[in-house]
């Protein structure tokens, strides 16, 4: 997942480098079946970030349900962008809602997505202009070198075929969402100086093992909304 950043901050989440501190938690056994359209968050070190999400072989009911937690979870959390694994689930789907470069607002849904990109170039990432977050590395940011063109082919919870080209910002959504289905997450892509920072930041925040997670609209923000 990913957040809205200020206007003059292109990132893949709406981040505002909030703390999170005691808005982690630890999942707790419990006897009760709990019914919710909104999930809680896992965080980097959950095994299902980390791993390729299987493709989707049945557009049912349970998918279009699934999607529409997943949308639900994503407006809670303030976010622009959520893949399935974020939520636990180790399925092939994200769903984005954003504003473009021209300001045109971006609503949908990807189910087995094929993304195409132009070349990442071969520059350091610009600190005020390439900055990304992601909601399963919270109040986290880092620079982070970006394909500046894709096209992304797949399919909606229904099953019917889907296409968007993009550039710029909304260009980095993409490339962000469609890395979580490769069990890659953002921060597995910086660069070596930036790396180091992550593994510091990592350690300081205990994003190395099983068992975080946050729950959008309950925990603090953890991007600071």
């Amino acid at each position: 997942m990913i957040t809205e950043v200020a206007a003059s901050v292109i990132s893949s989440l709406r981040y505002c480098g909030g703390v999170v501190g005691r808005s982690l938690r630890r999942p707790q056994e419990t006897d009760t079946i709990v019914l919710m359209a909104i999930h809680p968050i896992v965080v980097y070190g959950e095994p299902v970030l980390h791993r390729r999400a299987e493709k989707i072989t049945e557009f049912d009911d349970d998918l279009v349900e699934l999607v529409k937690d997943m949308h639900e979870t994503l407006d809670a959390s303030n976010g622009v962008g959520l893949a399935a694994p974020q939520i636990g689930v180790g399925k092939s789907i994200f769903v984005f809602d954003a504003d473009d470069d021209y300001g045109v607002r971006h609503r949908g849904t990807f189910v087995n997505p094929v993304l195409i990109a132009s070349k990442v170039p071969d520059t350091r990432p610009d600190p005020d202009d390439e900055t990304e977050g992601c909601l399963s590395v919270p109040s986290l940011d880092f620079p982070l070198k970006r394909a500046d063109r894709v096209t992304v082919n797949g399919f909606d919870e229904s099953g019917a075929p889907v296409t968007l080209s993009a550039d710029g910002w909304f260009a980095r959504i993409m490339q962000h969402e469609y890395d979580h289905l490769q069990g890659t997450l953002y921060v597995d892509r910086l660069d070596k100086r930036w790396s180091k920072k992550w593994k510091k930041a990592q350690e300081a925040h205990s994003y190395n093992q099983p068992g975080l997670s946050w729950m959008p609209g309950v925990d603090p923000d953890p991007f600071g909304h």
